[in-house]
């Protein structure tokens, strides 16, 4: 069986997404019971679900691939791809009625991830990627903004006091002294705001793989610039930085990292 190309792998993350998008809602506003995890954290049978429904459809398709899932942990392939999914990333605004959550999933070939694909569905917003082919909001192609002074810039952020209890507080302070205007639009949704030009910056001090997989092709192929906290192109390093990529030096600087 030949490989497949990253449109084909693009275009089946896609209606995965899609798919694992509609379990969300069946459950969403309907006061689903919310369970805690190990490290406290919560989780739906919402979560669950859809993360069996992308599960099924990733090993019935490609059955020597690697899957891993933020509830489920690893399920080991051969074939050198992996496909990391978050069923729901913002479960905290998906319990709370909220519809800033998303569905994500990236694929990682031979250690580069390649393919990134955000579904947003009680916004009705699909954001897609693929190395070298561009990212799309909805099938039209989308870009960062051009915004070149931190001084008009729109910065977003998950949890104002995680920066302080993972020792970035006064990095994160000091950057947003210079910036016009901060809002707590954070998970998955703040880096979307990245890539599709409404927002210069997100910041999260703290990611998982499954947080991060689907959101470094996705802004870069927007026009932007994805590093972790230490500038590294890293989807296991340390946090997650989204720019427009024009002020991504300023804020590095802000910031103090060198």
């Amino acid at each position: 069986m030949p490989e497949p190309d990253l449109r084909e792998l693009l275009d089946f993350a896609t209606e995965a997404a899609r798919q694992a998008g509609q379990i969300t809602l069946q459950y969403f506003r309907t006061n689903v019971e919310v369970d805690r995890k190990a490290d406290d954290s919560p989780v739906t049978i919402a979560d669950r679900t859809a993360e069996r429904k992308l599960e099924e459809l990733i090993h019935s398709r490609y059955p020597d691939d690697t899957i891993i899932g933020e509830e489920y942990g690893d399920r080991p392939g051969k074939s050198g791809r992996s496909w990391i999914v978050d069923p729901i990333d913002g479960t905290k605004s998906f319990v709370h009625g909220v519809p800033l959550y998303g569905v994500l999933i990236g694929v990682e070939i031979e250690g580069e991830t390649v393919v990134g694909v955000i579904n947003l569905p009680a916004l009705d917003e699909m954001i897609c990627a693929a190395k070298g082919l561009g990212c799309t909001l909805n099938g039209q192609p989308t870009r960062v903004s051009q915004v070149e002074d931190l001084g008009e810039s729109l910065l977003c952020a998950t949890d104002f006091e995680s920066f302080d209890e993972n020792g970035k507080g006064d990095a994160y302070r000091n950057l947003r002294r210079e910036v016009r205007l901060v809002r707590g639009w954070g998970d998955c949704y703040g880096h979307v705001l990245v890539a599709t030009g409404r927002a210069e910056i997100m910041l999260d001090p703290i990611m998982n793989v499954w947080d991060c997989a689907a959101l470094l092709p996705i802004v870069e192929e927007a026009g932007g610039v994805y590093s972790d906290w230490n500038r590294d192109r890293d989807i296991r390093g340390d946090g997650a930085i989204s720019t427009n990529g024009a002020i991504y030096e300023k804020v590095m600087s802000k910031l103090a990292v060198s």
